[in-house]
């Protein structure tokens, strides 16, 4: 990459979810990064969304679900799995 191949904010506004999922191309993610490496201020944003993830998670985690939500999201899973 050259130095023409660089992000504004706005791009890495766009794709900040994204990027958090990892759902990015490997010169995506790449271009990402190294404009969080230079900007302070995407860079508090990612930390920002980063972390808010990390507590829902967590949290998520500590909730079990219900017998049935469990049984219809299995039975969804085992449909999908005989379709493809």
């Amino acid at each position: 990459m050259n130095h023409l191949d660089i992000y504004t904010c706005e791009q890495v506004f766009r794709r900040l979810d994204d990027y958090l999922d990892r759902e990015l191309s490997e010169e995506e993610m790449t271009l990402v990064r190294e404009h969080l490496e230079i900007c302070a201020a995407c860079a508090a944003e990612h930390q920002f969304q980063a972390s808010v993830i990390t507590q829902v998670r967590s949290r998520l985690q500590k909730i079990g679900a219900p017998d049935d939500l469990r049984r219809k999201v299995s039975s969804l899973l085992d449909a999908a799995m005989l379709e493809g």
